[in-house]
Order: structure tokens, then C-alpha cells, then sequence
């Protein structure tokens, strides 16, 4: 008997029924309102060949008859676009023809050896044969094995009872030439899961049914609710078997080929990549034109300006460097930046090359612009090697701003990290990179190129930086130091070696030196949130009540915060606290309007997001430091969504106080630093040095200064996926963020206040497209979310007494949601179904509490006073 693989009889012609359908729907629908397609047909199969010394191997011949093209589900008429459609009009002449002409395979053993067709054919009706024949492969004992089909080389489980066999094919472990790619932070990606199944009912050694069933199933995964599936469903029925025509003789498959037509070639069995042309797609000047009005720099707030973003990179990806260069130069400078944003985020060799032809960075009239290009770079969804070598030879060459010129290197910080997280850490020009900033820091003479190398650092987060950081931040002075160290509390707490922590140490408790109060706060955060031992946190905890009056209230609420809101070393903290309890009640009865708080902005089934506050101030009331983060996290990844940090020093001298210890010395300055999408961008000063202070203070125009402002891609995801029964799906998705960021520092020496603001405005857009594109149908469906929000945050202090008042806001205003899901059918001739379901809700706004001291405080601050002008101090 023919144990190994299934075998025909000599003489017999077997009719099949077969269908091949796809269903593309939301993840939890059922089928039967889904858009897709269904191709059925006669197949007949016949033995031509076997060979005589061996009775396992087989020519047959399968022939493709009677093909219809319908509707997965039934329509009415006015919905059925291929009503009244014969199938030679839906496929054409040529595809028709070529899809019924026959293949034939030679099986050995039940695996297909090869597969035989004819040369000039369609690459999508290949595919369609190539389906149907991997049906004929199987095996008919239980095992695991590797082999070839339409889906490319994968790893393939047959179960075997009786006359049923189960095929499972893992798709996941498949290997077969297709694009696409993934976003860079797992929270913004897609997640993917797919599965395949193929059931044989055999009879007489040969099939009598094959069902086969295929699932691809894409989720957001910071919104698990929105995603969408791909089914792909194959059937193939025996209806009776006939008297055929007789076998070939012959010893070797070759001649019998040849026999039977000279024109058959053998070919792989893996699909083949299929190209689809767009014949009615607008140009890409077209394109802009259509969207140009929802790109002006005061609309950037909007869904709007991020949908129309997110549309016009999916053009630019199909444009040649020309073309975009032709919508570059025709466009001013109010528009400009957005198409920057566009062209960067598009992220293909012509985009990139067109934006270096473009900018010239020796001219610092165009040094918007030119940053513009470098923030996009680093928020690159999925950066290679060339784009961090075009900033690396950019950075060597002649760079007429100095800002610029730092920004560039801080750039390539971020993209040394995105390019050590995909595994690319020893690709040469990485390497190079790396090198050039190490050697660089190590022979910087100015301050000002410490900071720039320091600030690529931050970014990069080398673990073979991390001596050299330790460095600056213990020996070096004010911001350098304090830089270095902020830069170490970026780092996973697992390179945090036992050398970090010794020297974190000894900043906080100045066992060297004097530091400041900025860089020993921040060596308390590096322990305490670094798997702190009991040693340390008793240490620390028994330095309050000795530390300078605003540093004492700060630590003892950064201890508070760490137990409230259960953080890893609240644990440690705790138990030392009971072993402590004697010298408690003197040391943590401080006063003073430092502070520091978290807490939960949003907790989800999928995402949640926190945010934390903190504020450090000088006594004599002068903020010294306020740090705001925004983090978002899952179960298995995490992303610093944004930072802003102000900072200020040396400011005693306009209200004619007494600098803190220590701090006599001290530059005035006041700046602010961002972190966006965990890059750290290049920090703006508001003042430098006295003069600059006093010109600002006169001048007093209270506006505020802008941060950050532009378009980002944020989701980036894009399959192409080969379904079993031939046709190429894919599935895209993007999510783009129009964002307005700018903060500023109000004074009024008249009511002894200064108010400090930051204004966060914000609209996402995600739009998913999941389609199966063949030549003559689509069927998909396009998924899209829209919110947008403003986030504002405000603190006020008035120094008229001691402790001073401070009174913070954060609130975010009401916001609308909105979804949509639009399922698709349509031919080339434009003739199209569609079915579109929406809904919108409003998410209610919300007035952060922050801590009860706060709240009381605020009560005062506003009760005490009437409004108070004045603008910029």
C-alpha cells in the first residue's frame, strides 16, 4: 500500500469543486458583513505519469475550468459590484485564459518536487495556481517538518488520524521575500497574530475534501480594541470521479514533460511578488494642493493638520526625489516646515536624498527649516544606517549655526540608540558615530561642546558612556554636572553598576565636595530608584532635617511620593521608616513649597499613563527647577511620552535676596529642557547672564517662547502578507501627532509673583488600512481614531513670606474622540461598495489633583489676590 503520500489511479479523471474566499472585517466580527471577494471553479486532476521505479512518484495535471468572481456575502443588487459582470469582463481575456490553463506537478512521497508552468504568465494568476497546488501537499504520518509552499519555506505540523490529516502551518516561522516594517517603541506598534490550518478527509489513497483556513489578525496595541483581520478560506470538494485519458510512458519526468508541452517550465512553488500599478492616483503636487490648508502653521493643533500629515506620506513614499523637490521649491516658508516634517518622517532613500540636496546647512538664514529636518530624524519610526551617516558627514562639515550644530549631534544620539535597539549597534557607521562623540567629549575644552556631547549622550545611552558621565557629573560644576547626572537617570537601573551608585553617593552627601542642590536631588532619584539597599535608603532618610531649608522639604516629598505611589523601593523605605521611628518627628515636620507628587493620568485595559511633578526652589522663594513627565507603559515596554524641565539659577539678585550656600557664584539663567518620544531635543534658554535678564525684564512682552512644534509619525507599520490561496494582502498603519508645546516664566516684582506656564496642545490621528489587493478587486477596510486634547500646566508663587505660596494647575480640557471603520469593495473601473460606521464621544476634561498641600495652598494664592498683571519679569 502507499503509505507515504496520497496516490491517483491510472485512467481516471477526478472533478473537484473549489473556492477560494478573503474576508477582511474588525477582529471580533463575524463573517457575514465582511468585504471580500470569492473565486470558485471546477478543478480536474489526472494521473500522467509514475514513475516505474518508484510507485511514490507522480506527475499530475491540474486544470482550472468554469471560473466565477462573487461576492463573499450576499449583497443586493445595488450593492454587488460585480453585478451584471461576466468573468472575462472582472479578470480580462488574458488573466482568464492563463488561469485555466493547466499546471502540473510532479508529488513525491506527497510533497511537491516541482511545479510546472507556463513562462509569461501573470504573476497573480501564478499565485492562484500555486495555491491551489500547495493544497496537494501533505504527508500521511504525524510530524513536524520544514517545508516549501505558496507561503514560502515554513515549519509545518501534520497530525494524522485514520483518513483525516491536519496540517498546521506556522506562519510566523515562514520565510519568503516581502516589504514592510515595524515602529520603533512597542507601545506605538501593531500587534500581530496569525494562524493556518488545513483539514484532508482522504478515500481510496486519494482526497475526497480539503478545508483550509488562514487568520491575520492586527491590533493597536495601545488600543486593542482597534485593529482589523484578514481571513483567507480555501475548499476543495470531490464531485465524482471519470474515465481519463491513459498515462505517458516514459523512464524520467523530463521527457514526459516534454511530451506533453515543450513550453512548460519548472518554477518555485512560493508565490511571487506582485506589483499592483495605481492608475488613478494623483500626482504629488496633486496631493499637496488638496491638503496645502490644513498645513498652516496655526492649524498644527488639529486632527485635521495629522490626518492630512499622515496621507501625504503615504504619497511621498511613492515619489521619485524630482518630484518631491518640485513640491519643496514651489512652497513658502510658512508651509515649508510641515512639508519637512512630511518629507523627513516619509523616511525612503529619494526622501532623504531630497532633503539633503535641499537644505544647506553652510546658510543659516534656513536654520528653521534645517532643525525641522533634524527633530524628524529623530523621532524616525524606523531609521537605518544611511540616515545616521548623513548626519554624521553633515556634523564634520561646515555648519553655519551653532545651534544647529548641536542639534545635529543630539540627533545622532537618538539614532545610535534606535539603531543599538534593533540589534545594529556594531554596524560600521554606528560604530563611527559612537567613537566620534566619545573622543570628541573626551577632548572638549568649552563648555558649551561638554553640553552638546553630554546631551548626545542622554540620548544615545551607551553603556560604555557611563564612566565617562560619572565624571562630569562629580567633578565638573552647575549645569555640566548636573546634565552628566541627569543623563545617568535615563538608563535602565540594570547598567547602573555598584561604581554608579557609590558615586551617586557621594554627590548626594558631598562626601568630596559641595554640589548643587539640582545634582544631589538628582543623585537621590538615580538611588533610590535603582534597587536602593537598606544602607542607602537609611543614609539618605537621615540627611533630612540637615539639608539646606528647600532641600529638606523636597527630599522628604520625593520619599512621600516613592510610598504613595507604591514605586519599587517602596518597600525598602518603609521598613527603614519603622526602624527609624524615634528620630522622625523633628526631621519630616519641614516646612517649605518644594515638592514632589505622582500619579495616574489615564489607567487603561491596554496603556496607562503617568504623570510627575516636581519642584525645587531656592530659600528665598526663586524657582530653582520644576520637572514635569508624562510616561506611558504596558505590560512589557515603556515610553518617556514627554518631559519639560525649567530651570533657573543666580535669579537672587532681582528681588535683593541671599543666594543659598554654595550658590553664591552662580551665572543668572533660565532655560528649558524637553524630551519628546524618548528624544532629548536640543533646550532653549530664555536668559543668559544679568544684562540678558534685565533687557528681557524691561522689554516685558509675556509671551511665551515656543518649544516644540510640528508634525511626528508616531505609528509606523506596514505588511505585506501572502495569503495561502494567492493573493497578496497588506496591512498599514499610522499614527501621526500635530503637536504645540511652548512655556513661559512671567515676573512681577510689583506683587512679589512669578508664574511659570506650559502649554501643551496636542491632536492624534491613526489611520489603518488592511486590504486584499488583487489586480481586478480590492476588498479592505480603513480603520481611523482622532482626539485631540490640550494639556496646561501652570504654577504660581508669590514670595511676599516665608515659606512662600506656590500654587500649581494642571488641567486638560475636554476632548473629542472620534472613530470610524469604513469596509470597502471596488474595481479598477471605480465602481465601489461601501459601508461606514462612526462614533464620537467627548472625554471629559480634568483638573489633575496633584497633592492636598497643593490644594490648600492654591485656596490661599487665589483667595489672597485680585488679578495681576505683568508680562515677562
Amino acid at each position: 500500500g502507499h503509505t507515504t503520500g496520497p496516490s491517483l489511479n491510472n485512467d481516471k479523471l477526478y472533478k473537484f469543486a473549489y473556492s477560494a474566499e478573503v474576508y477582511v472585517d474588525r477582529v471580533k466580527a463575524s463573517l457575514q458583513k465582511s468585504a471580500g471577494y470569492r473565486i470558485s471553479s471546477g478543478v480536474d486532476v489526472n494521473l500522467l505519469w509514475r514513475n516505474p521505479d518508484n510507485d511514490d512518484d507522480q506527475l499530475i495535471k491540474i486544470t482550472i475550468k468554469d471560473v466565477q468572481v462573487e461576492n463573499v456575502n450576499e449583497r443586493p443588487a445595488a450593492k454587488n459590484i460585480f453585478k451584471g459582470k461576466s468573468t472575462d469582463k472582472i479578470l480580462g481575456k488574458e488573466y482568464l485564459e492563463a488561469l485555466q490553463r493547466p499546471m502540473v506537478l510532479e508529488l513525491v512521497r506527497g510533497k511537491v518536487k516541482t511545479f510546472y508552468s507556463y513562462q509569461n504568465e501573470p504573476a497573480f494568476t501564478q499565485n492562484i495556481k500555486r495555491g491551489l497546488a500547495s493544497l496537494f501537499q501533505l504527508q500521511l504520518h504525524s510530524g513536524t517538518t520544514r517545508e516549501v509552499d505558496v507561503s514560502g519555506k515554513c515549519n509545518t505540523t501534520y497530525h494524522v488520524r485514520q483518513d483525516q490529516v491536519t496540517k498546521i502551518k506556522d506562519l510566523d516561522s515562514c520565510e519568503i521575500a516581502k516589504e514592510g516594517f515595524t515602529s520603533h517603541n512597542p507601545i506605538l506598534d501593531i500587534g500581530k497574530k496569525v494562524t493556518s490550518a488545513t483539514t484532508y478527509v482522504l478515500e481510496d489513497s486519494f482526497i475526497k475534501s480539503i478545508k483550509a483556513e488562514e487568520n491575520f489578525v492586527f491590533l493597536l496595541n495601545f488600543r486593542r480594541k482597534t485593529g482589523a483581520k484578514i481571513v483567507s478560506k480555501q475548499k476543495l470538494e470531490l464531485k465524482s470521479v471519470q474515465a481519463g485519458p491513459g498515462l505517458i510512458a516514459g523512464k524520467q519526468v523530463a521527457g514526459v514533460i516534454k511530451t506533453l508541452d515543450s513550453s512548460y517550465v519548472a518554477m518555485p512553488l512560493e508565490a511571487e511578488p506582485v506589483k499592483s500599478e495605481c492608475k488613478k492616483c494623483p500626482s504629488l503636487s496633486e496631493h499637496w494642493k488638496s491638503i496645502r490648508e490644513h498645513m498652516h502653521p496655526e492649524k498644527l493643533s488639529t486632527a485635521e493638520a495629522a490626518k492630512s500629515f499622515l496621507s501625504f506620506i503615504k504619497s511621498i513614499r511613492k515619489a521619485t526625489k524630482e518630484e518631491i523637490l518640485q513640491v519643496i521649491r514651489s512652497e513658502n516658508k510658512d508651509l515649508l516646515p510641515q512639508i519637512v516634517d512630511a518629507v523627513t518622517s516619509a523616511q525612503t532613500p529619494e526622501s532623504l536624498e531630497a532633503m539633503l540636496e535641499f537644505l544647506d546647512f553652510k546658510d543659516a538664514s534656513t536654520s528653521v527649516l534645517q532643525e525641522r529636518f533634524l527633530y524628524a530624524c529623530g523621532f524616525a519610526s524606523h531609521p537605518n544606517e544611511m540616515l545616521l551617516k548623513s548626519l554624521t558627514d553633515k556634523f564634520k562639515g561646515d555648519i553655519a549655526n551653532e545651534e544647529i550644530r548641536e542639534t545635529v549631534v543630539i540627533v545622532m544620539g537618538a539614532l545610535i540608540r534606535k539603531l543599538c535597539d534593533r540589534g545594529g549597534c556594531k554596524l560600521p557607521f554606528v560604530v563611527e558615530a559612537k567613537r566620534l562623540i566619545l573622543n570628541r567629549l573626551e577632548k572638549a575644552k568649552k563648555d558649551d561642546n561638554v553640553r552638546m556631547y553630554l546631551l548626545a549622550l542622554k540620548n544615545a545611552l551607551l553603556p560604555e558612556a557611563i564612566p565617562l558621565l560619572l565624571k562630569y557629573a562629580e567633578s565638573e560644576e552647575g549645569h555640566i554636572s548636573s546634565l552628566a547626572a541627569t543623563a545617568l537617570q535615563r538608563y535602565d537601573p540594570s547598567f547602573l553598576t555598584k561604581e554608579v551608585k557609590e558615586t551617586m553617593n557621594r554627590i548626594y552627601h558631598q562626601n568630596r565636595k559641595v554640589h548643587e542642590k539640582t545634582v544631589r536631588t538628582t543623585a537621590a532619584a538615580v538611588i533610590l530608584n535603582s534597587n536602593p539597599s537598606y544602607m542607602e535608603v537609611k543614609n539618605i532618610l537621615l540627611s533630612i532635617g540637615e539639608l539646606p531649608m528647600e532641600m529638606n522639604k523636597y527630599m522628604l516629598s520625593m520619599i512621600q511620593d516613592i510610598i504613595h505611589f507604591e514605586m519599587p523601593a517602596s518597600k525598602t523605605v518603609r521598613k527603614v521608616l519603622k526602624d527609624m521611628r524615634a528620630h522622625n518627628y523633628d526631621r519630616f515636620s519641614k516646612t517649605g513649597s518644594s515638592s514632589a507628587y505622582s500619579g495616574y493620568m489615564t489607567r487603561g485595559p491596554d496603556v496607562s499613563s503617568t504623570y510627575s511633578l516636581d519642584i525645587l526652589y531656592s530659600g528665598s522663594g526663586i524657582l530653582r527647577r520644576s520637572n514635569m513627565n508624562i510616561h506611558i507603559f504596558d505590560r512589557n515596554a515603556e515610553l518617556h511620552a514627554s518631559q519639560v524641565v525649567i530651570e533657573a539659577q543666580g535669579l537672587e539678585s532681582i528681588i535683593a535676596a541671599t543666594p543659598d550656600e554654595g550658590e553664591e557664584n552662580l551665572d543668572s539663567f533660565a532655560g528649558m529642557s524637553a524630551i519628546l518620544f524618548d528624544v532629548q531635543l536640543r533646550p532653549v534658554t530664555f536668559f543668559q547672564g544679568y544684562g540678558d535678564l534685565m533687557s528681557k525684564m524691561l522689554s516685558a512682552t509675556g509671551d511665551p517662547m515656543n518649544v516644540v512644534k510640528g508634525l511626528i509619525l508616531l505609528t509606523d507599520y506596514s505588511q505585506e502578507i501572502q495569503l495561502q490561496a494567492g493573493p497578496v494582502a497588506s496591512a498599514e498603519f499610522l499614527g501621526g501627532l500635530a503637536i504645540d508645546i511652548s512655556g513661559g516664566m512671567e515676573f512681577s516684582l510689583w506683587y512679589r509673583e512669578s508664574k511659570t506656564n506650559v502649554k501643551n496642545r496636542v491632536a492624534v490621528f491613526v489611520a489603518g488600512n488592511t486590504e486584499v489587493d488583487s489586480f481586478f478587486v480590492k476588498a479592505g477596510m480603513e480603520t481611523t481614531l482622532e482626539v485631540e486634547t490640550a494639556l496646561d500646566f501652570i504654577s504660581t508663587v508669590q514670595f511676599s513670606q516665608y515659606p512662600f505660596l506656590v500654587c500649581m494647575q494642571m488641567d486638560r480640557i475636554e476632548s473629542p474622540f472620534r472613530s470610524h471603520v469604513t469596509k470597502y469593495e471596488s474595481l479598477p473601473s471605480g465602481r465601489r461598495y461601501t459601508a461606514r460606521k462612526g462614533k464620537a464621544v467627548m472625554l471629559a476634561g480634568n483638573e489633575y489633583p496633584l497633592h492636598q498641600e497643593n490644594s490648600n495652598m492654591c485656596r490661599r494664592v487665589f483667595g489672597a489676590k485680585s488679578d495681576s498683571g505683568g508680562g515677562w519679569f
